[in-house]
């Protein structure tokens, strides 16, 4: 009887640091949460890759718990301007930000 005890408080134990492990912080994020941005960061390259105008190779995409960071140098105003809402008409992205410099 005392080892089914011992066993149910080392599962409860483990079951705890999992959740814990897996958690997010402000500056980290959980395994949800990364794979999550993973496939957001996916959607926003594709939508700028099928935008005629812009030239996907010269913008990076990163993305933190929803938020899209553009960056990168392109050859005018207007392009950082299209990227943006681009990248913005992607579903799930709550904000974008634009580091794109004119080259």
């Amino acid at each position: 009887m005392q080892s089914l005890k011992q066993f149910h408080a080392f599962f409860l134990m483990a079951v705890l640091a999992l959740f814990v492990g897996c958690a997010s912080t402000a500056q980290q994020e959980g395994t949800g949460e990364y794979i999550d941005d993973t496939v957001l960061t996916t959607k926003v390259k594709a939508a700028i890759f099928n935008e005629p105008t812009l030239k996907s190779a010269e913008i990076n995409v990163e993305t933190f718990k929803g938020v899209v960071q553009l960056s990168g140098f392109v050859n005018s105003q207007a392009d950082i301007n299209r990227a943006v809402e681009v990248a913005r008409s992607v579903e799930g992205v709550k904000a974008v930000r634009n580091d794109m410099r004119v080259k």
